[in-house]
C-alpha cells in the first residue's frame, strides 16, 4: 500500500493536525480529575469546620470571663494558646507528612483535634480550658497538609482553583460560626459551641479516614512486589528491609525537624504573653484598689504592685533568653523553623510586615469586639451574644466574597499592591 503523496509546495514549517492534537493544547484545555474535586470538596468541609469552631467561640468569650471567673488579659489566653500550637507545630507537621505521608499525618491531627474539642467542652477552669485550647491549636497544621494534597492531585495551572476554593470555605465557615454560635450561646450556653462540633469532626475523620487515597512515597510499587515474589525472595527479610527504611524515616524527620526551635519559639511566645497578662492584671488590681481605698492605703498598694514586678521579672528574662537562644538555634540549623535569610529578604519582608499588622489587628478585634457589644451601656452597647455574632459578620461576609477572587487579582496587580490596598481598607475600617 502506496504512502500518500507529499505536497512539498505547502508550508512545511506547518505540524500535522493529527500529530499536534498530542503534543500542543492550552492551558484552557487542562481539566481537573473527578477524584480531585472530591479531595477538594472532603478538605473545604474540614476548613469549614476548623473557622466554624473559632469563630463561634467569639461571642461567649464574655460569658468565659464570667464563667471562669478571670481577667480580660487572661481570657485572651483561650485565644492565644490557640494561635501558639498552631505556629509552633504547623512546619513540623508539613515536614512528617513528607516523610511519612499526608492522609497519616492528617488522621492523626484530626484525632488529636477532635480530643482537644471534646475536652474544652467539659472544662472546669481557666487552666484547663487554655490547655484544651492549645490541643486543639494542633488543628491548625491541617491547612499546610490540605494545600500538599491540593498540589498533587490539580493540574498546575488549576492549583489556583483550589486554593481559592478552600479560602471562600474559611469564609463560610465563619459566616455560619457567628450566626449560630451567638445562637447556641445565648440558648444553651458556650458548653454547646465545643459539642456540636464533636460529630463533625468525628464524621469527617471517617470520610477522610474511607475516601481520601493519598499514594505514601514509602509504599511499594504493586509491580516489583509481584517481581519480588516470582524470583522467591524471602518474606522475612522483605520485613526487615521495611523495618530499616522506617528506622531510617524516623532518622530522617528528627534530622529534618527543628524540635529546639520549636521548644524555644513556644518558651519565648508563652514568656511574653504572661509578661503582658501580669502586667494587665496587676494595672487593674491597682486601679480597683486606689478607688475603694482612697489614699489610706498608698503603701500597701505600692508593695502589691512591687510584689507584681517580683512575679513579671523571672518571665521577662525567660523570654528574653529563649528569644536570644531561638535565633542561635535557628542561624545554626540546617532546617530551621523560621529561615530568617528569606524573612529578611527586600522582596519579603514589606509584605510579611503588613500581613503581620493586619492579622494582629484582626485578632485583637475578634477579643475586644464581643466584650464592647455585650458589656453594659456607658461602657459597651449592653446587647446580648447574638449581637455580638451579628456585629462581626459583615467581616466574614465581605471574606466569603473577595476570598476566591483574590487569586485572579494577584494573578494580574501582583502579590504587594493588593496587601497594601487591602491594609488601608482595614485601617479605614
Amino acid at each position: 500500500m502506496k504512502s500518500p503523496p507529499r505536497d512539498y509546495n505547502s508550508n512545511s514549517n506547518q505540524p500535522n493536525k493529527a500529530y499536534s492534537t498530542n503534543i500542543h493544547f492550552s492551558s484552557n484545555s487542562v481539566k481537573i480529575p473527578t477524584y480531585a474535586w472530591k479531595m477538594l470538596a472532603i478538605l473545604s468541609c474540614i476548613a469549614t469546620m476548623v473557622m466554624y469552631a473559632e469563630t463561634m467561640l467569639i461571642p461567649a468569650i464574655p460569658d468565659l470571663i464570667e464563667h471562669f471567673h478571670v481577667s480580660y488579659g487572661m481570657s485572651s489566653w483561650i485565644l492565644t494558646s490557640y494561635l501558639i500550637a498552631g505556629a509552633v507545630m504547623t512546619p513540623i507537621a508539613g515536614k512528617l507528612s513528607d516523610i511519612y505521608g499526608r492522609k497519616k499525618i492528617l488522621l492523626i491531627i484530626m484525632v488529636i483535634y477532635a480530643i482537644g474539642v471534646s475536652m474544652a467542652g467539659f472544662a472546669s477552669d481557666i487552666y484547663f480550658m487554655i490547655f484544651a485550647r492549645a490541643i486543639q491549636g494542633v488543628g491548625m497544621s491541617m491547612f499546610p497538609i490540605a494545600f500538599g494534597m491540593i498540589r498533587d492531585q490539580f493540574p498546575r495551572e488549576k492549583i489556583s482553583i483550589g486554593q481559592g476554593v478552600i479560602t471562600s470555605m474559611f469564609a463560610s465557615g465563619a459566616v455560619i460560626g457567628l450566626t449560630v454560635g451567638g445562637i447556641i450561646v445565648q440558648d444553651y450556653g458556650w458548653q454547646n459551641t465545643f459539642f456540636t462540633i464533636i460529630p463533625i469532626a468525628i464524621a469527617l475523620l471517617l470520610i477522610i479516614w474511607r475516601f481520601i487515597h493519598v499514594t505514601d512515597i514509602k509504599e511499594e510499587d504493586q509491580s516489583q512486589k509481584c517481581s519480588r515474589i516470582l524470583e522467591g525472595e524471602n518474606v522475612s527479610k522483605t520485613r526487615k528491609t521495611r523495618n530499616s527504611n522506617d528506622k531510617r524515616a524516623f532518622s530522617k524527620a528528627s534530622n529534618q525537624i527543628d524540635i529546639k526551635g520549636a521548644i524555644a519559639l513556644a518558651i519565648t511566645i508563652a514568656s511574653f504573653l504572661l509578661v503582658l497578662t501580669l502586667l494587665e492584671t496587676s494595672g487593674s488590681n491597682l486601679h480597683t484598689a486606689s478607688i475603694t481605698n482612697g489614699n489610706a492605703n498608698s503603701n500597701d498598694n505600692l508593695s502589691s504592685n512591687a510584689n507584681s514586678s517580683s512575679n513579671i521579672l523571672p518571665f521577662l528574662i525567660i523570654g528574653i533568653i529563649a528569644l536570644v537562644s531561638f535565633v542561635i538555634i535557628e542561624r545554626r540549623e540546617k532546617y530551621p523553623l523560621v529561615d530568617f535569610r528569606l524573612m529578611l529578604n527586600k522582596s519579603i519582608l514589606p509584605a510579611n510586615l503588613i500581613i503581620m499588622l493586619v492579622g494582629f489587628s484582626m485578632f485583637m478585634v475578634f477579643q475586644t469586639v464581643p466584650i464592647l457589644v455585650r458589656n453594659p451601656e456607658p461602657v459597651g452597647f449592653g446587647e446580648d451574644a447574638i449581637s455580638a455574632g451579628r456585629v462581626q459578620l459583615p467581616f466574614a461576609i465581605v471574606l466569603l466574597i473577595f476570598g476566591p477572587t483574590s487569586g485572579f487579582i494577584v494573578s494580574k496587580l501582583g502579590s504587594l499592591r493588593p496587601i497594601i490596598l487591602g491594609t488601608f481598607i482595614t485601617t479605614a475600617g
